[in-house]
């Protein structure tokens, strides 16, 4: 699942080499935690969410298949300091 994240959003941006995926457990889920250049939030998000809720509903899909949840966040970085809001 992380490299299938991995590949959609280096489709999506511009900086595909800053392109990172980061996996957390958490209560029986995993968790997977997509950081991307600060002028790439954007194009991973999409207009009003739907390219993140594209990418959710792929990982939905793809949980029902394999008896197991997995969730998605976008993490914003400052474009100042490189920390995790």
């Amino acid at each position: 699942m992380r490299n299938l994240v991995l590949d959609i959003a280096r489709a999506l941006v511009d900086k595909p080499d800053e392109v990172v995926v980061d996996t957390l457990e958490d209560d029986g889920a995993t968790v997977l935690q997509l950081r991307v250049a600060v002028g790439d939030v954007g194009k991973v998000i999409g207009k009003q969410g739907r390219t993140a809720r594209s990418l959710r509903t792929i990982l939905g899909a793809a949980s029902m298949k394999l008896q197991h949840r997995f969730a998605l966040d976008i993490v914003e970085e400052d474009e100042d300091e490189g920390d995790v809001e």
